[in-house]
């Protein structure tokens, strides 16, 4: 592989903005012997640097997952007015299910004050913004699809809490569940809605993060794209539960949980997963070039204490490795620096004050914890003078119970969280 002396003991110098440069026995990282000298003049942190992306994703720069044939967003302006799907004309529904399905649900739902288009009572964008004024909410959100493993953007939502808005209708019984949904071009069959429980909606623990409508993205109106003029945002879970074009709610008695996504094996109730995602790079390294890892990290409702990473040199006789290989769970897997939090005066939208921001210290702007829960944090590794040879790096996630990634839910119907990994040659 090198033709260089051999010696029993060689080292890769792993090193991340931040944070002293280590170094650790390379004969264990990647099985060679081999004579290594740190001797490369590049700046890691300027590689580094070059790596890093914007906490706060540009409207137009998330991934789309959007459902529809044809797509709500890409209606023309006069379609989208006439649907309700801009401000002026946006209306929201809201009622109770009057049914009774036994054993499941003995007594109907009862609202006081149904909110319907047909009597003139639904609710209008003017109403959510004077609401605003006393009940609205900041706060970040990184944006997953269920089946797809990356994640598609993150940004600062605004909007009223959900049970701001339910409490609109006055007195109502009976109500265990609620689902929601939005525009489906007149077609019952594109139906897609989504759930939760009365308590998820009307209970959220201190500290925590509501479900609520949101109209505004990163200090902006939501586009259409994104779900705009208002969109349900619901803080712990995946993509599929935070409905856009949202112009109905219903209120039922029915526990059962009949969201769209349960009907096609997915888990209904996910919350996202902790889990380090990679960012692709080079596939041919120069001898002497420093190495640099970066990604994202997702923070679902357990936390992340670390992202760790792994170099592995790929044989002719390599096999692959899944998840749960011995080879892989043993490692040696080696810290990954987590990116500082950024100034937030500089990036917050005009008018917004850190201590404003869920999951922010009223009294410090400072964040509760970092990285946040719901949100990516972005983290790096740098790896000094490689032999020449070909290499698998993988990154995972530590979260704050001690469970590494995959672990604890590796069913893909509750959310993709395979560890990933970058494949390079050093030549």
């Amino acid at each position: 592989m090198s033709s260089s002396k051999v010696s029993r003991r060689s080292f890769i110098k792993a090193s991340s903005i931040g944070a002293a440069a280590s170094s650790v026995e390379a004969s264990r990282l990647i099985g060679q012997d081999a004579t290594i000298n740190v001797s490369s003049t590049a700046k890691p942190e300027k590689l580094v640097a070059s790596k890093l992306k914007p906490f706060i994703t540009p409207d137009d720069n998330f991934v789309d997952v959007s459902r529809g044939d044809p797509k709500p967003h890409q209606l023309p302006i006069d379609k989208l007015t006439e649907e309700g799907l801009v401000q002026e004309t946006w209306k929201l529904e809201i009622t109770g299910d009057p049914f009774v399905e036994l054993p499941h649900t003995k007594v109907p739902t009862s609202i006081e004050k149904s909110m319907t288009i047909t009597d003139g009572t639904a609710i209008d964008f003017p109403t959510l913004v004077e609401m605003g004024k006393e009940h609205e909410v900041y706060y970040f959100k990184a944006m997953q699809c269920l089946n797809i493993q990356t994640p598609l953007g993150q940004g600062l939502w605004s909007g009223i809490p959900l049970r701001n808005v339910i409490k609109l209708c006055g007195k109502i019984k009976n109500v265990r569940r609620i689902y929601y949904w939005g525009f489906h071009n007149h077609d019952l069959k594109q139906i897609f809605k989504s759930s939760v429980s009365y308590g998820q909606c009307m209970e959220t623990p201190p500290g925590d993060l509501p479900v609520f409508l949101a109209y505004k993205l990163n200090g902006k109106p939501i586009s259409p794209e994104r779900g705009g003029p208002v969109r349900m945002v619901v803080p712990w879970s995946h993509g599929y539960k935070s409905i856009k074009w949202l112009q109905h709610i219903f209120l039922t008695n029915d526990a059962r949980n009949n969201d769209s996504y349960a009907h096609g094996n997915n888990d209904p109730d996910s919350f996202l997963k902790s889990a380090a995602y990679v960012d692709s790079g080079p596939e041919k390294i120069q001898a002497g070039e420093p190495i640099v890892l970066s990604g994202q990290v997702m923070v679902g409702p357990s936390g992340v204490k670390s992202v760790e990473y792994w170099v592995r040199e790929v044989k002719p006789d390599s096999k692959p490795l899944n998840d749960d290989s011995e080879e892989l769970l043993k490692g040696p897997w080696l810290p990954c620096s987590l990116v500082d939090p950024p100034h937030w005066e500089s990036i917050l939208p005009e008018g917004v004050k850190p201590n404003q921001v869920l999951g922010f210290d009223p009294s410090t702007g400072k964040p509760l914890q970092w990285p946040m829960k719901y949100s990516m944090c972005q983290y790096t590794a740098v790896i000094f003078d490689l032999p020449t040879g070909k290499y698998e790096v993988r990154a995972r996630s530590i979260d704050l119970n001690g469970f590494a990634q995959p672990e604890p839910r590796p069913s893909q119907k509750n959310g993709k969280n395979a560890i990933q990994l970058r494949r390079f040659e050093v030549v």
